[in-house]
């Protein structure tokens, strides 16, 4: 069988996501083919292909045409069916999600707030979630309304994880009666976190 997925003017990371979700739903042996329009869309194929133990190539067939091909490898064959897989709990104990800002990185605010936005929703999208999720200083601004991190968060935390937001740094920008996912943390517990955390994410 072969799928192919047209994901052409996609934002990271959503031709990855599309094409694991597409994955999950072929057999081995399968091929899945992926349309992107630049080389670091390949190059992430790319990488996902061998996690997932796929024979991957990429082709360039135009200024902004590609095409990356992928084989489904044996991996699958021993997936559990869906209707008889019970639920599992995803999280990673100990794993701590720091988001400190509501950008990421240094440099253009409107590149960090488009970077931060994508890591939050790459982060719902990963085999193994957070146990918890950190927000401070302007990363506050992502867990209140009209943030477009929300609708992502607020699935992280429908998944089990816990969400908390400081609560000096809400009354700070004037946003305690914004918060609208997860709920509300002090220094104290802040530091008690980050101290037990067995690994910290700070993007």
């Amino acid at each position: 069988m072969e799928k192919i997925i047209d994901a052409r003017g996609m934002a990271c990371p959503l031709p990855v996501v599309n094409a694991k979700k597409a994955s999950e739903e072929l057999h081995p042996g399968d091929t899945l083919i992926v349309r992107v329009d630049n080389e670091i869309a390949v190059q992430n194929l790319r990488r996902f292909a061998e996690h997932k133990g796929f024979a991957a190539s990429g082709e360039k067939r135009g200024e902004t045409e590609y095409v990356v091909t992928m084989r489904i490898g044996a991996a699958a064959e021993n997936a559990e069916p869906e209707e008889t897989a019970c639920a599992v709990d995803t999280r990673q104990k100990g794993l701590l999600v720091v988001l400190s800002a509501n950008t990421m990185g240094t440099g253009d605010e409107k590149l960090g707030k488009a970077l931060m936005k994508a890591f939050v929703f790459a982060l719902t999208r990963q085999d193994t979630l957070p146990e918890t999720v950190l927000c401070y200083n302007t990363g506050a601004f992502l867990t209140c309304e009209g943030a477009d991190t929300l609708e992502d968060l607020k699935l992280l935390e429908s998944e089990g994880v816990t969400v908390l937001t400081c609560g000096t740094c809400l009354d700070f920008y004037g946003l305690k009666e914004k918060l609208a996912v997860g709920g509300v943390t002090n220094m104290y517990d802040i530091v008690e976190r980050m101290e037990s955390a067995r690994t910290l994410v700070r993007p």
